[in-house]
């Protein structure tokens, strides 16, 4: 017996000095930012120095492949990446996916995947993308990728297999939803937590697990860019930068490979509180329902049905007393469009580039309009007609009843993502080239366009919902300017930044017409007057929220103000005096435009799959 322990104890050590023994090195590339003025020829050069290692075994690139995402930044990169000699896997970054003409479905196209995973010599290298996805926000793993996450992990060929974890942003409150990957790689056995987007080498730490931030390969202000070295040898991953063509700089880091005890830790990890829910018991959930992708928009009413969308390309409708699904219909893209019903007739746009017309009652197919790009856009119907614009450059007017063109403009600057405002005979909205338009509703013809004069896309006026009284239209933009303009000739009433407050894209209009609401990235939120020759501050909320970026409009409905945050939850103010009647979150994902249905209830949405319907006691 003796001597076959001792014969299982040497063939032990034979199996681990043997896993121990499988060194290898691979490079590590990460925010290679194609459409930079030097991205191009950074990674070329990186390329061309990888292909020239033999000893590297493969390339992990992390994020923030392109700067704004656009099709032909991601065609570029994928022609530079395909120089490589040896086997790479990619994802992507927030630059690549929250500014995409595509609805994020380029980068799939183009790289195949969004996701990743292989094995190596014994190791689990896995990866997700990050989002955000169309919505400036914090980042956000998509659940469609938490589900694939999942998906891998229980299907280990060895369940105690060292897992390698792959990612754009840090496990930390940098992602709204960390915590749902970082307990799943605690239940694994998880060694190290491979990222980007910070731009420089760093070692963290994430809910216990070891984690290395990778340089950008760009070069910034040293004559070339780089890359790390990453070398597993004898339970270490060591660290090294190379400079392509130049020289390895010494070794930065070491980082010990080992299984970790997580189960017996003792650390409590931070995690998001919903101890709000519990202060105001004037607002309850009547019912809530967990899509397994993400949910990209707000949501439509009809009768009884909320109809819903997902990035799996589903519009869909529940049971508003219920949350039940009554009918799917599927569409082949990601929808970012918020739908809008009319005369029993659902209307939505899909990245598939096409717009949909549905039977509210059964989701049954009525018309389908073909665009030459994708469709991220909102529609807007009024009197028989749907607004709506793509991504192909044109913004179209439809006939509701079948889906035929009644006009279209074909002189958009970039691509529409808002839901566009009709008023006093014009739509108007703007687009990701800086520019905001003024059409005649009738015709299509061009009445006027304004730009903001950056050089800056990310400036652009193409997120918020505008508004509109007094002839004036109202708009708020990344650039932390609200603007007021003509809405006849397009020409600035006034145009000014807050003193004590960074707006941004969230807005909405009181019911009255006398104040427009705008929520600042300081958390707080304004009544600006409608009347004024001036950004005039006529009403300020109470309320304060942490730093704030969903760009999500704010509603009101029945004296009732509705604010959406990026953290899952909903403030409810009173119109009069801003005071906060109740807050409900629920989730900790950015939340879409609110919902109101009446009798005193509202559905709320969130990026992460959930929809919720809550109940409140009306305000006294």
């Amino acid at each position: 017996m003796k001597i076959k322990r001792y014969v299982a104890f040497i063939a032990l050590m034979l199996v681990s000095s043997f896993c121990l023994a499988q060194s290898f090195q691979f490079a590590f590339v990460s925010d290679t930012h194609i459409g930079n003025p030097t991205a191009q020829e950074d990674l070329e050069r990186t390329i061309a120095d990888i292909n020239d290692n033999p000893n590297l075994e493969f390339v992990v690139i992390t994020g923030d492949i392109t700067e704004f995402g656009s099709d032909e930044e991601l065609k570029l990169a994928r022609q530079i990446f395909d120089t490589i000699k040896k086997p790479w896997y990619i994802l992507p970054g927030n630059h690549d996916s929250n500014w995409s003409e595509s609805g994020s479905n380029s980068f799939r196209v183009v790289f195949g995947a969004e996701t990743f995973a292989f094995t190596h010599k014994g190791y689990l290298f896995a990866g997700t993308g990050s989002g955000p996805n169309m919505r400036m926000g914090p980042g956000q793993i998509p659940r469609e990728n938490i589900v694939w996450l999942d998906s891998v992990l229980n299907h280990l060929p060895d369940p105690d297999m060292p897992v390698i974890f792959l990612n754009h942003y840090p496990q930390d409150s940098s992602l709204n939803n960390w915590y749902d990957v970082t307990d799943r790689l605690r239940a694994r056995n998880t060694q190290l937590i491979l990222h980007g987007h910070g731009h420089g080498n760093r070692k963290f730490s994430y809910d216990g697990i070891p984690a290395v931030m990778g340089r950008s390969n760009l070069r910034a202000k040293e004559p070339v860019g780089g890359y790390n070295i990453v070398t597993f040898a004898e339970g270490m991953a060591s660290f090294e930068q190379r400079r392509p063509g130049i020289e390895t700089l010494p070794k930065w880091l070491e980082v010990p490979l080992v299984k970790h005890d997580f189960a017996n830790d003792p650390t409590r990890h931070h995690r998001p509180s919903f101890a709000v829910n519990k202060l105001y018991p004037n607002v309850k959930l009547l019912w809530e329902y967990q899509d397994d992708s993400d949910v990209g928009a707000g949501t439509a009413l009809h009768k009884n049905l909320v109809i819903a969308t997902n990035t799996t390309g589903q519009v869909y409708a529940l049971d508003q007393n219920t949350g039940k699904r009554k009918w799917t219909f599927r569409t082949q893209g990601k929808i970012y469009s918020t739908p809008a019903v009319a005369n029993g007739i659902v209307v939505v746009g899909s990245s598939d580039n096409n717009i949909y017309g549905l039977s509210a009652a059964n989701g049954k197919l009525v018309w389908k309009y073909t665009a030459n790009r994708p469709v991220l856009g909102s529609p807007l119907i009024e009197k028989g007609v749907v607004y709506i614009g793509a991504s192909d450059g044109h913004f179209r007017a439809l006939d509701l009843k079948s889906g035929k063109l009644r006009w279209d403009f074909d002189q958009v600057n970039n691509f529409v993502v808002t839901k566009p405002l009709l008023y006093q005979g014009k739509v108007y909205f703007g687009s990701w080239g800086n520019e905001f338009y003024a059409l005649d509703a009738k015709t299509g013809q061009l009445a006027w366009k304004w730009s903001n004069g950056s050089s800056n896309r990310m400036f652009s006026p193409a997120a918020c919902y505008p508004v509109a009284v007094n002839g004036r239209i109202f708009i708020v933009a990344p650039d932390r300017f609200m603007t007021s303009l003509d809405a006849n000739t397009g020409e600035v009433i006034w145009r000014e930044q807050m003193k004590d407050g960074r707006m941004r894209e969230s807005m909405g209009m009181s019911a009255d017409g006398k104040l427009v609401y705008v929520k600042t990235m300081d958390g707080q939120v304004y009544g600006i007057s409608t009347s004024a020759n001036n950004l005039q501050v006529d009403w300020k909320s109470p309320l304060q929220l942490p730093y704030e970026l969903a760009p999500s409009a704010i509603i009101e409905s029945n004296n009732v103000v509705f604010v959406p945050s990026h953290s899952g939850m909903v403030s409810a103010l009173a119109r009069q005096s801003g005071e906060v009647l109740w807050k409900y979150k629920s989730s900790n994902s950015l939340m879409n435009p609110v919902m109101p249905m009446g009798k005193n209830r509202v559905v709320v949405s969130t990026m992460d799959g959930k929809i919720a319907c809550l109940e409140y006691e009306p305000a006294k």
